[in-house]
C-alpha cells in the first residue's frame, strides 16, 4: 500500500475541483513552498514539499492521468510501466539549464511513461496554447529544460548562452515572463523559474510593494520616494492616509510578453509604530490625547 500523500490534499482541493481551480491551487502552493523562499533546515522540507506539489499537479492537470489516479490511486504508478531516459548532459559545467526528457511509450502504463523529472521543470504555461511560442501543445516529444532567472531578468528580459550537444546556443528571453512560463523552440522547450525579489512581489503583470511611513506623515502628509522596476518615483501621501491604503501607479508594472501594455504597480502604505518612544515624544502624544487626537 502506498504511503504517499493524497494529491488532492497536497493541492488543497477536492475531486470535483475544476481545472482552473486545480491550476490556481497549484500556483498558490508552489509559490508558498518554493525552496528559494525558505532557508536553513526549512529548505530541505520545502524542496520535498515542492516536488510533491509539482507531482500532484502534473497528474491532476491531465484528464487521463487524473482519471487513472481517481480509479487506482497511487497504484497507477506501480513499477513496470515505462522507463526514463538518461541525462546526456549530466555532470556538465556552465550550463544554466536543467535537463529532463519525457518518453512517450506504451507498455500499459496509463500515464504514458511520464517522467516527473526535475520538479523545477514541470511548470505549465499560464498563457494558454494556440500557435504562439509560449503554447504547450507539441506534436512530438522533445528535450525540456528549465532556467532560473532573477526577478529583474524576468520582467525586463535577458539573453542567455549555453552549450547543448557541443554547440553554443544563444536565446533571448522576452520581457515579462513569469514563474511557470514555458517557451517552445524547434528542438527543445524551456520552463522559466523566477527567484523572489527583496521587496517586489508580482501577480500577473501587476507588481506590489510595501512602504512604511512615520506617524507624523500620516497626520501631516508628505512626499515619499518609491522604487519601480525602471526608476524611483515620488508620490504624495495625503493627510489622514490610513494604514493599508493602496496607491496605484499606472503602467509601472511588468510588461507582457504578448503585447506592449504594462501592468500597474501597487504601493501599500504601512504606518511605523515605534516600540519605544522618548519622554519628549510621550509628552507630545499626551498633549495630542488631550486635544482628542
Amino acid at each position: 500500500m502506498s504511503t504517499k500523500n493524497d494529491y488532492y490534499d497536497l493541492l488543497g482541493v477536492n475531486k470535483s475541483a475544476s481545472s482552473t481551480e486545480i491550476k490556481n491551487a497549484y500556483r498558490k502552493k508552489a509559490l508558498e513552498w518554493h525552496p528559494d523562499r525558505h532557508q536553513g533546515a526549512d529548505k530541505e522540507e520545502a524542496e520535498k514539499k515542492f516536488k510533491e506539489i509539482n507531482e500532484a499537479y502534473q497528474v491532476l492537470s491531465d484528464s487521463n492521468k487524473k482519471a487513472a489516479y481517481d480509479n487506482y490511486g497511487h497504484d497507477a504508478f506501480a513499477p513496470g510501466g515505462g522507463a526514463r531516459g538518461g541525462n546526456p548532459f549530466a555532470g556538465g559545467q556552465g550550463n544554466p539549464f536543467t535537463y529532463t526528457w519525457t518518453s512517450n511509450g506504451g507498455d500499459g502504463n496509463p500515464f504514458g511513461n511520464a517522467d516527473f523529472g526535475d520538479p523545477f521543470d514541470i511548470f505549465e504555461s499560464f498563457f494558454g496554447g494556440g500557435g504562439n511560442p509560449f503554447g504547450n501543445q507539441r506534436s512530438k516529444q522533445i528535450p525540456r529544460y528549465s532556467i532560473r532567472l532573477s526577478f529583474m531578468e524576468a520582467v525586463k528580459g535577458t539573453e542567455k548562452e549555453f552549450v547543448i550537444e557541443g554547440k553554443k546556443r544563444k536565446i533571448k528571453i522576452p520581457a515579462g515572463v513569469d514563474e511557470g512560463t514555458k517557451i517552445n523552440f524547434d528542438d527543445f522547450s524551456l520552463s522559466v523559474n523566477v527567484s523572489p525579489h527583496e521587496y517586489f512581489e508580482r501577480d500577473g503583470d501587476d507588481i506590489y510593494i510595501n512602504i512604511t511611513i512615520p506617524y507624523s506623515m500620516v497626520v501631516l502628509g508628505g512626499t515619499i520616494k518609491v522604487p519601480t522596476i525602471d526608476e524611483e518615483v515620488k508620490i504624495k501621501v495625503r493627510e489622514g492616509t490610513a494604514s493599508g491604503t493602496m496607491i496605484r501607479l499606472r503602467g509601472k508594472g511588468s510588461p507582457n510578453p504578448h503585447h506592449k501594455q504594462k501592468g500597474d504597480e501597487y504601493v501599500k502604505i504601512n504606518i511605523l509604530v515605534p516600540e519605544k518612544i522618548t519622554r519628549t515624544q510621550k509628552r507630545i502624544i499626551d498633549n495630542l490625547k488631550e486635544e482628542g487626537l
